[in-house]
């Protein structure tokens, strides 16, 4: 090579970059799900559910915490955390009294409840959960809308209706089958009676065949008997005769 040309070879630091990047395995961003939305009554309690999935297994230091943003408002305050084990609910906002942690680590829940709804809790919540070393992901937002009364959604009205007529088709179907079986066994059981029937008549007429070829011989056996003695008695008839006519 020349003096003064520029050298082709990578730099130790960029071979060992590059080396680095095909070693080490790519990390996986945490994935957070939550209901897009959910609809409450003024007084009533609702549940917002959080769940996650990690490339890593549930570690001590798991942790979840949850924002709230009220609506129509631009700024996020934190109304529970959970981290070493514990639930703490943040000492501010209205949530401070209202909040219940019924989620579970271990099944990879982070569900909270907010008892006694008011129309002030209307907004957006955020949940953010952090299972190191996996804690690279987006958080997850669901809205929250209070109603004085919580209107009945179409695809719950769709979904009633729709179950209703499987119910009634899932009746029928049951009504035919079980008409059906009854069906079938009554005829099973009536052609039972008639093979019975058809069998003691075979066997009657049987016996009255077997008890009238045995008639006739007895017929035959009194009428041999009846001559065998009419012969004996004109034997003995002739023999007297003879005795006369020699005297």
């Amino acid at each position: 090579m020349a003096p003064g040309a520029p050298s082709s070879s990578p730099s130790p630091i960029l071979a060992a970059l590059l080396f680095s990047s095909l070693v080490l395995p790519l990390a996986q961003a945490i994935v957070v799900y939550t209901d897009k939305e959910v609809h409450g009554a003024v007084g009533s309690r609702v549940t917002l559910h959080c769940s996650f999935w990690s490339s890593e297994w549930i570690s001590d230091d798991i942790s979840f915490t949850w924002r709230y943003q009220p609506e129509g408002g631009r700024d996020a305050i934190s109304i529970f955390h959970y981290a070493k084990g514990q639930p703490y609910i943040d000492e501010v906002g209205t949530f401070k009294e209202r909040i219940q942690w019924v989620g579970d680590p271990h099944w990879k829940d982070g569900s909270i409840v907010i008892h006694n709804l008011d129309y002030s809790d209307n907004g957006t919540f955020t949940c953010d959960v952090k299972n190191p070393p996996d804690i690279v992901g987006k958080t997850s937002q669901v809205t929250l809308y209070v109603f004085e009364k919580v209107p009945t959604r179409y695809g719950v009205v769709l979904g009633a209706v729709i179950g209703g007529v499987l119910g009634v088709v899932l009746l029928l179907l049951l009504l035919f089958y079980l008409t059906r079986y009854c069906w079938l066994r009554r005829q099973a059981a009536l052609q039972r009676r008639l093979s019975a029937m058809e069998k003691g008549k075979l066997h009657k007429a049987a016996k009255d065949s077997k008890r009238g070829r045995q008639t006739p011989a007895l017929y035959a056996m009194l009428d041999h008997s009846r001559s065998t003695k009419a012969a004996s008695e004109k034997k003995a008839k002739g023999l007297g005769e003879s005795r006369k006519d020699k005297k």
